[in-house]
C-alpha cells in the first residue's frame, strides 16, 4: 500500500523559515521522480517543486526559486522542502507528490505564513 505522510505545517511568521518532510512507503522510492505542490485559498494546485530520482535535478516554481529547496535520502525514502523567507502568498496546503508509473498523493499539510 502506497503512502505519502507529509510532516505537520503550521504558523509561520513572514520572513520565517520551515522545512516540511514526507515519509514514503510501499513503492520502490528511488525509482520516483517526487514533487511538493501546494493549494492556496481559491487557487488550483500548483507545482512548486521536484526532483529527479537520483537527487541530481531539481525545477522550481518561478515564485520560490532561491527561497525553496528540495532534497531527498534515498536511504530513508524521504522527500523535503525546505522553505526560507516565507511570505503571506506562501500559504497553502502542501502535497507531497510520487510519480512512478502512476501518481500518488499525499493527504497535504496546511502552512500558514502570517503575523
Amino acid at each position: 500500500q502506497v503512502q505519502l505522510v507529509e510532516s505537520r505545517g503550521g504558523l509561520v511568521q513572514p520572513g520565517g523559515s520551515l522545512r516540511l518532510s514526507c515519509a514514503a512507503s510501499g513503492f520502490t522510492f528511488s525509482s520516483a521522480v517526487m514533487r511538493w505542490y501546494r493549494q492556496a485559498p481559491g487557487k488550483e494546485r500548483e507545482l512548486v517543486a521536484e526532483i529527479s530520482r537520483l537527487g541530481g535535478s531539481t525545477n522550481y516554481a518561478d515564485s520560490v526559486k532561491g527561497r525553496f529547496t528540495i532534497s531527498r535520502d534515498n536511504v530513508k525514502n524521504l522527500v523535503a522542502l525546505q522553505m526560507n523567507s516565507l511570505q503571506p502568498e506562501d500559504t497553502a496546503v502542501y502535497y507531497c507528490n510520487a510519480w512512478v508509473g502512476r501518481t500518488y498523493w499525499g493527504k497535504g499539510t496546511l502552512v500558514t505564513v502570517s503575523s
